[in-house]
């Protein structure tokens, strides 16, 4: 049986947090641990009708095969906005995939070989952490500091040390932490890709839930060596599960990224863009983003105005300016993976820091905690058993 599997996938497992959905089908659990937007603003009706309309008007468009960069009028709206935005200059391409999590995949699947270095925040994405590890990556972690990655670390401890080939950052209300990368770590992140000659996979979903403070430039928008893959998403900002996400790279980069695709699922659904395209085009997308945003902004001041009030002195807390999480730390000595099942007996769940690790065998005192889909009561409870619990293991 041990030679059943490919040796990427032998040692795989499941993404800790879809586990962990399982654990929480008990309807009285509080669960912190989603990252999914809020279905209270989800546009039912409007994408009801627009679904309607498509099927009888562009009925053989939508059901019939597509091309694997996506559908034109998608990937023009998805550029224009990005040139409107200075993420990426008039002569730059779009490419459209099937979710912001295949960017990942197939950028990872084009310049990846078995054992090549990749750089990775520490903590960050689980499902980026598992995509380098289906490819046998060498994966690094880097910490993140309260303006982002620790570039000095990076570079003395990492850079000069070993060859990097990938660098990914979620460089924006960071999950799961919820950091956003300084401007001047952008700038100098790029010079010292430059420097070592490496990629940077600069994964932006989150950039238009900003609910406080000031927009920082995307790192592609700074990148005069093509030294950038840039993925983004409707996913956080209209609907998870229309699977429409897309990215900008140099063009033989993204050439070769449209080849994978096309060996992966041939095409993201015709539907799902049309869909997707009508909405953004026919009603106001941005009014839409602001209603998010003013939800997530009450939810996240609530969260942390109750964790103000019920959380020990000793737990230390980031305070997003947009984004879906916060991250929490606790003193050595405190176990995550523990504090989770007390957690759940408790009827309150959130994500373990071990499960945002490079190495998720070892114990760590910190965990995610997600506030955009749990209704203010349910964040106010929550909040105050989860208080007792941490007190509790004291």
């Amino acid at each position: 049986m041990s030679e059943l599997f490919a040796k990427r996938a032998a040692d795989l497992s499941g993404s800790a947090i879809r586990a962990t959905f399982k654990l929480l089908a008990d309807p009285e659990i509080i669960s912190f641990a989603g990252g999914a937007p809020s279905p209270e603003v989800f546009p039912k009706k409007e994408l009801a009708a627009i679904s309607e309309a498509i099927f009888l008007e562009k009925g053989n468009l939508a059901l019939q095969y597509g091309i694997t960069e996506g559908y034109d009028p998608l990937r023009e709206f998805v550029k224009a906005r990005l040139v409107k935005q200075g993420v990426i200059g008039e002569s730059e391409s779009v490419v459209i995939t099937t979710g912001g999590q295949q960017v990942i995949d197939l950028i990872t699947k084009v310049l990846v070989n078995d054992g090549d270095v990749v750089v990775v925040e520490s903590p960050s994405f689980v499902g980026g952490l598992n995509c380098f590890r289906s490819y046998n990556a060498e994966m690094i972690g880097v910490p993140v500091d309260k303006d982002g990655m620790n570039l000095e670390y990076l570079e003395n401890e990492v850079l000069k040390k070993c060859k990097v080939k990938l660098l990914y950052t979620i460089a924006t209300f960071q999950n799961p932490t919820g950091i956003t990368m300084s401007l001047e770590k952008r700038k100098e992140l790029l010079e010292l890709a430059s420097k070592y000659d490496f990629y940077i996979l600069e994964d932006n979903p989150y950039c238009e839930l900003r609910y406080r403070g000031e927009a920082v430039a995307a790192i592609k928008s700074m990148d005069e060596e093509g030294r950038v893959i840039y993925a983004g998403s409707f996913s956080k900002t209209l609907s998870p599960g229309l699977r429409i996400g897309f990215f900008s790279a140099r063009s033989e980069i993204l050439e070769k990224m449209v080849v994978c695709k096309q060996v992966t699922d041939v095409h993201t659904p015709v539907l799902n863009q049309l869909i997707c395209y009508d909405f953004v085009t026919k009603y106001d997308y941005d009014a839409h983003i602001k209603k998010s945003c003013d939800l997530y902004g009450h939810k996240s001041a609530l969260m942390l105005q109750c964790m103000d009030e019920y959380f020990p002195s000793y737990c230390d807390y980031t305070r997003p300016e947009g984004g879906l999480f916060l991250w929490c730390n606790l003193p050595e000595g405190f176990d995550g993976d523990a504090l989770f099942k007390k957690g759940v007996e408790n009827k309150v769940a959130f994500v373990t820091g071990s499960s945002c690790m490079v190495d998720q065998s070892k114990k760590y005192p910190c965990f995610r905690l997600n506030f955009s889909n749990s209704s203010d009561e349910n964040i106010k409870k929550g909040i105050s058993i989860l208080a007792d619990v941490i007190k509790s293991m004291e």
